[in-house]
């Protein structure tokens, strides 16, 4: 789906690169969750990969092909949800009218259901939305057209918590094997439950790029009271409740992916990867 070898990119000459040489490969069928602090080059990536932004070295492909050639077929097999959503002072429907003929395999009938889910209806004026309410609107709309690779940037933010569960549902329920999902995020505790793959991000490298199934297999994630035995973590975080611990998973705990441990764990304790075989 999305091949990337040694990526270089900047914003000029004043600034530090973003990315020096930087690779990855996304596979179809999969939805990738793109973790990171601040300032390792997940938007920046995102925008990349869409054709946004035009690297400096390095091949991008997509679909076999190079999005900033913006070729119909490739184009319109991408959709970017921002961050930030700006939309048109027009009702939805005449958006909907306006911008589906784009997307070969846009489906209102997807549309509706992601819509009903949210509780919006199509006859709601854009621009009278709050953010959360515009994000919803969006991404109803990002699902619909059926695109092969839907980019997602911090696509919790401004969400409610009852519209953040929503949102793991209507994600999961309209996902198909060819298509790819890339959603870059801080919030982990709203898509840990949604994901199939992890790529870390540190110093705009890639850190470690893993399946759920794989870390899963190898490292198990508990929660134990204060005061118990953390001698076999190979990392613990107290709170007022417990403490959550990382272990290594001898085949036999079968315990879920707690994302905001492991991407604690790994920037704390970055020879945690040695645990891993991947």
């Amino acid at each position: 789906m999305v091949n990337i070898e040694n990526l270089q990119f900047s914003y000029g000459r004043k600034y530090r690169p973003v990315f020096t040489d930087f690779s990855i490969s996304l596979k179809p069928g999969c939805i990738y969750g793109l973790l990171g602090k601040n300032g390792t080059g997940k938007s920046t990536l995102l925008y990349i990969m869409c054709g946004l932004l035009q690297p400096q070295g390095g091949t991008v492909e997509v679909m076999g092909g190079n999005p900033r050639a913006h070729q119909p077929q490739i184009i319109g097999e991408i959709f970017l949800v921002p961050e930030e959503v700006e939309l048109p002072a027009v009702c939805l429907r005449d958006y909907v009218k306006l911008n589906a003929p784009f997307y070969p395999r846009f489906s209102h009938e997807v549309l509706q259901q992601c819509l009903s889910d949210f509780e919006l209806t199509d006859d709601l004026r854009l621009d009278q939305l709050s953010m959360g309410q515009r994000k919803k609107a969006f991404m109803s709309f990002a699902l619909a057209t059926q695109v092969r690779l839907i980019l997602m940037d911090e696509p919790t933010n401004g969400l409610d918590i009852p519209s953040k569960s929503i949102f793991r549902k209507v994600v999961s329920s309209n996902m198909s094997e060819e298509q790819t999902i890339v959603i870059s995020t801080h919030q982990v505790r709203d898509i840990d439950s949604l994901l199939d793959h992890i790529i870390i991000m540190d110093n705009s490298q890639v850190f470690l790029n893993a399946s759920v199934a794989e870390i899963t297999q190898q490292l198990a994630f508990e929660f134990r009271p204060m005061g118990s035995s953390v001698d076999d973590a190979l990392y613990a975080q107290p709170s007022l409740q417990g403490v959550a611990v990382v272990v290594p998973n001898d085949g036999t705990k079968d315990t879920p992916i707690n994302l905001e441990l492991l991407f604690n764990a790994f920037m704390l304790k970055k020879d945690l990867l040695k645990h891993l075989r991947v």
